[in-house]
């Protein structure tokens, strides 16, 4: 159980190679020996790999100059022991002190070299120990052949600590990189696995911990400026426990400003959203020829209907005092999806109101246009800005280059904004105005479908409306928002495969996927 709670705490925790260096050489500067690490390390990946792909498997090790090649070298050593068959094939040969000595150790148990690369076809798995964190400049030579090489195999392929090739925090690749099946994450997350670029390389990823003492850990990040959202940080800012004397005024109402004619599934599908939060009171506000079609789908909600343009974008609201009744009406809206860019002066009236705001899609679209942007720090609430990639480029024209690092793009558009932007993309990126990023982990391809994001707004604004009456920090509400999705499409990606996952289906996921977290978690 301690070792559980310990990697609990590990979970959130991401770094960079600059970091973790840093944390590394406080132990070494305290009396650990860098050859005891290195036993540690290699021992628990032994016997991951042992748990992994039981004898009589053969395994093949890739075996770099530095102290991930060392790690390697304790692996091969241990799994010799257990009985495995074991060869090495060493494509650069000059080595780290330590490493060297490790190698000549394994040399002496008689494990075999392997002289080509071609000789690793030979083994069921291969362990690709070559390089580690830190790696700068691209990978050459033979190097670079025995990762092509490796690449065009079929065997399962186990990294240690990051994808041979791939840069630790931008997860670029440097030249070529190892296609791994499994990544093997030492001590801490680095930051490169969890960047969208990352992900064909790094396969299944998996922490490993390495006993580095917390207080080593808090010394160097701090409250750490990086996180990594994980379910119990989530679901411990949803709204899951209610007073038995509660009543709809005090769960929130969340007002919608969405859809069109043309885009009408777009307010249903963020309708729907809104629905699976729990929101006391949802009102609607939508073009008035929708307003049939939104009762049918959403007989709960208060159907606004707007005057609309000949296109059959909402022209304005219902009165010019819309937004004005005291108290206020409404404890948060979300705006976009489905609207048309046609609804400008929707949007300059929205963004005058003091609510707490989600804009999403047309609304994005409409503030790339009117070039409002740098006034969003001058709204009385707080702004949530939703752009995919495509989105953000408008919004940020200037930040389009620094998508490669998905963390530097977020956080300088929160910065400058005043807003907690969210970037999506398959790790969604998360940052507030003071350089606080959280990045989702977890979630799947199924999403990448049209109206995926329409339900997350609608999701997003309907617990953004009881978050704020119960004091929540927005930040922890978009965190348990984007999370709360992404569970829903892997469930469902799990029951129909990733292609029978429309967004319409994803909005009947919602509740069974956190009621099966919630239940995992209660046995």
């Amino acid at each position: 159980m301690v070792r559980q709670d310990r990697l609990g705490q590990l979970q959130r925790f991401v770094v960079t190679a600059d970091q973790m260096q840093a944390i590394e050489s406080r132990v070494f500067a305290a009396g650990l020996p860098i050859a005891a690490l290195m036993e540690k390390v290699g021992y628990r990946l032994a016997s991951r790999i042992q748990a992994l792909y039981p004898p009589p498997a053969k395994i093949g090790i890739l075996v770099g100059p530095g102290h991930n090649g060392g790690d390697a070298l304790v692996v091969a050593r241990e799994l010799h022991i257990k009985g495995y068959e074991v060869g090495i094939y060493c494509p650069i040969h000059q080595f780290k002190s330590l490493t060297g000595q490790h190698l000549q150790y394994v040399t002496s148990l008689n494990i075999p070299p392997i002289e080509h690369p071609e000789g690793l076809r030979a083994y069921d798995v291969v362990v690709d120990g070559l390089f580690g964190m830190g790696l700068q400049h691209p990978v050459e030579g033979d190097a670079a052949q025995a990762i092509d090489f490796l690449n065009a195999g079929s065997q399962p392929v186990l990294s240690i600590d990051l994808p041979s090739g791939l840069h630790t925090d931008t997860g670029g690749v440097l030249g070529t990189a190892v296609r791994a099946t499994h990544t093997f994450c030492l001590g801490l997350w680095k930051l490169g696995l969890l960047q969208d670029q990352a992900l064909e390389y790094a396969g299944n990823t998996e922490l490993i911990d390495i006993d580095l003492p917390l207080a080593d850990i808090v010394a160097v990040l701090g409250e750490p400026r990086v996180q990594q959202i994980t379910p119990e940080m989530a679901l411990a800012h949803l709204p899951l426990h209610r007073s038995p004397a509660t009543h709809k005024y005090k769960m929130g109402h969340l007002l919608l400003i969405c859809g069109s004619r043309r885009y009408a599934g777009g307010a249903i599908l963020t309708g729907l959203g809104a629905r699976a939060s729990g929101v006391g009171m949802l009102s609607i506000a939508a073009p008035e020829s929708l307003k049939s079609v939104l009762t049918a789908q959403l007989p709960e909600a208060l159907i606004i209907d707007c005057p609309e343009t000949k296109e059959g974008t909402i022209a304005k609201f219902p009165a010019p005092t819309f937004f004005v009744p005291y108290p206020p009406s409404f404890d948060a809206i979300a705006c976009g999806p489905g609207l048309t860019p046609d609804a400008a002066p929707v949007i300059q009236a929205v963004l005058g109101t003091d609510c707490p705001l989600v804009l999403d899609a047309d609304g994005l679209n409409v503030l790339a246009s009117l070039g409002t942007i740098p006034t969003l720090s001058k709204r009385k609430a707080l702004t949530v800005l939703t752009p995919h990639g495509g989105e953000f480029k408008r919004l940020f024209p200037d930040l389009a280059e620094s998508l490669n690092c998905r963390v530097t793009a977020v956080r300088t558009a929160a910065e400058r904004t005043g807003a907690i932007v969210l970037l999506k993309g398959a790790r969604v990126a998360i940052a507030n105005s003071q350089g606080s990023v959280w990045i989702n982990p977890q979630s799947t391809p199924a999403l990448a479908r049209g109206g995926s994001g329409d339900v997350l707004t609608g999701l997003m604004g309907g617990l953004l409306a009881q978050g704020v009456l119960q004091h929540v920090s927005v930040e922890a509400i978009v965190q348990s928002a984007v999370w709360w999705h992404a569970q829903a499409g892997i469930l469902a990606a799990q029951e129909r495969t990733e292609l029978g996952v429309d967004a319409f289906t994803l909005t009947q996921y919602l509740i069974p996927a956190l009621r099966s977290v919630i239940s995992d978690r209660t046995r």
